[in-house]
């Protein structure tokens, strides 16, 4: 058991009145205990409301006079978003909270009457015995700009999810009314789109000349300069087209709809990856992140939305937990299992380090000589995406050092760590 676990084992005490919650959408569930474990108040409701809330607090108080206890520890699992209220009315009170871990709670519950049965009441008192065993990690209540980073990028990951959605939707009605759009287009730029708003059926191409349709896709915004051997094959693929002809009145409704949502979209998009990126750059962490060769702004945006500054962390360990990159592994007796990273952390960042690590090792030098060492080593060589694994916790290490020791990124320094690497080995 190390340090950190016996500190919160610590903190609940005789003087200590133990408040676990179970977090519900419209009713939560609360029970008292004590250092023991012993109930002392059965669970009882919670509403979700202002005046719910404040029953509760003077619950607590009241609790709190009849035990005799001197301080409060309340905690909860994090379900949704449903306790973010609850944690912030908390706070407003100065009433510390901590959070435990579900699976924590759905593994555990089964302990006092062996049964698999779930409620909430049940779980509630399974959320404060839980507390009382130091089974609980303390939470990082955003604010300031990083608050403002953490809500922006998940915006900006629903719009992008929205936009991919639609972008699937114009390939479907393509591959219906214009099937042979995508051999003169294989991917959707510029020229691609303004074909869509102004010819979109092959219809409106057939008859017309290159030349004709240059103009007209020169009057769509942002395109300049269409590409004139596009325009001749537009014209010869329309020409023996198999696409429907049947129901093309509301075919050209659909597209036009999905274009004008696809522009919208795109347009948010761009104005909120704007304003994001002018919150990342008032954090001190962005400077050094922007010096590593092959980490954007979009990157570092997303970085610091998931994990806040840097700086915050003591040791670069906690970065690499928190994207559930530690590695577990399956042993009994002689038998060793295969080692296999947790995926007990949050997965939009490990996804976002997996997606960096990739054009890193083709274009960042020093990154690019460890995947090659790690992968072509003599002893123990690793396959390529253990490599990768490797790298994204490497990565970590770096950025939390550059962060810490507010330096920029040297590749000739990490190039003599490798060179170490190599000789010790």
């Amino acid at each position: 058991m190390n340090s950190n676990t016996n500190h919160k084992i610590n903190q609940v005490t005789e003087n200590t009145l133990v408040i676990g919650i179970d977090i519900a959408k419209h009713k939560h569930f609360a029970c008292a205990i004590d250092e023991r474990g012993r109930v002392l108040q059965k669970s009882f409701p919670i509403m979700q409301s202002h005046a719910g809330f404040e029953v509760f607090y003077e619950r607590l108080l009241a609790l709190k006079a009849v035990h005799e206890k001197q301080e409060i520890l309340v905690g909860f699992e994090p379900t949704g978003h449903y306790w973010m209220n609850l944690a912030a009315f908390l706070t407003n009170y100065g009433i510390p909270f901590v959070l435990v871990n579900p699976m924590h709670v759905n593994r555990s519950k089964e302990l006092d009457d062996n049964l698999q049965t779930k409620n909430d009441q049940k779980d509630a008192l399974v959320i404060a015995r839980l507390m009382r065993d130091g089974r609980f990690s303390y939470p990082r209540i955003l604010d300031g700009v990083e608050a403002e980073l953490r809500n922006g990028a998940t915006v900006r990951s629903k719009i992008q999810e929205d936009l991919n959605a639609l972008q699937n939707r114009i390939i479907r009605w393509v591959d219906r009314f214009f099937p042979e759009f995508t051999q003169v287009f294989k991917s959707f730029g510029k020229m691609a789109y303004a074909v869509l708003e102004k010819t979109p059926l092959p219809t409106d191409i057939v008859g017309k000349q290159p030349e004709e349709l240059l103009f007209l896709y020169r009057q769509v915004d942002g395109m300049q300069s269409p590409q004139l051997p596009k325009a001749r094959q537009l014209v010869e693929v329309a020409q023996s087209s198999i696409g429907l002809i049947e129901g093309i009145v509301m075919a050209r409704f659909e597209i036009t709809t999905l274009l004008s949502q696809h522009k919208l979209m795109q347009a948010q998009l761009n104005e909120l990856t704007a304003q994001l990126l002018e919150l990342a750059k008032q954090m001190t962490d962005y400077d050094y992140l922007a010096s590593v060769p092959g980490i954007g702004d979009i990157t570092i945006v997303e970085l610091l939305s998931e994990v806040g500054s840097l700086t915050q962390y003591t040791h670069p360990r906690q970065l690499i937990k928190l994207a559930g990159l530690t590695l577990r592994e399956n042993a009994s007796g002689q038998q060793k299992g295969q080692k296999r990273i947790s995926k007990r952390g949050r997965r939009k960042l490990r996804a976002l380090l997996f997606r960096v690590m990739m054009p890193l090792v083709l274009h960042n030098p020093a990154f690019k000589v460890l995947h090659e060492y790690y992968t072509t080593r003599a002893v123990n060589p690793l396959r390529k995406k253990q490599s990768i694994v490797v790298l994204c916790g490497k990565l970590l290490k770096v950025l939390h050092a550059l962060c810490k020791k507010k330096m920029v990124f040297n590749e000739q320094q990490m190039m003599k760590d490798f060179t170490y690497l190599q000789s010790a080995a």
